[in-house]
């Protein structure tokens, strides 16, 4: 709330999120043990006070450590595959459950393979 532009104060917290949610109305008690951390809101309250905060939801939920482990590990990701993988990727997951699961032991058991390859590769050396 104070990166916002807002006081960290129950009063602020209940008039601003009331102002912006559709549900049921916050109570001045609810939100003060929101901000003590004696409780966390649902999801649908965390989308509100993400999009008023303008901070991801998942930061909120869980903190800002998390986020940005997040992003890390999807900018590792997102660096580490080029388009021919991501379509491969994208047909995998279109695919049933069942041939799902068998891809993934086939990718599996190679790269176990692999390893021991290299393992033994490296003692010989």
């Amino acid at each position: 709330m104070i990166a916002a532009g807002y006081s960290a104060r129950p009063a602020v917290l209940e008039r601003e999120f009331n102002t912006r949610h559709w549900g049921k109305p916050m109570s001045l008690h609810g939100v003060r043990r929101w901000l003590q951390g004696e409780t966390m809101p649902d999801f649908k309250k965390l989308e509100t006070l993400s999009k008023w905060l303008g901070v991801p939801v998942q930061q909120l939920g869980y903190g800002a450590e998390s986020q940005r482990k997040v992003e890390q590990r999807r900018s590792h990701w997102d660096s580490g595959i080029g388009y021919q993988d991501r379509d491969i990727f994208e047909a995998f997951l279109k695919l049933p459950i069942p041939q799902r699961k068998l891809i993934r032991e086939v990718i599996l058991t190679f790269a176990k393979v692999h390893a021991q390859t290299d393992v033994s590769a490296n003692a010989q050396s």
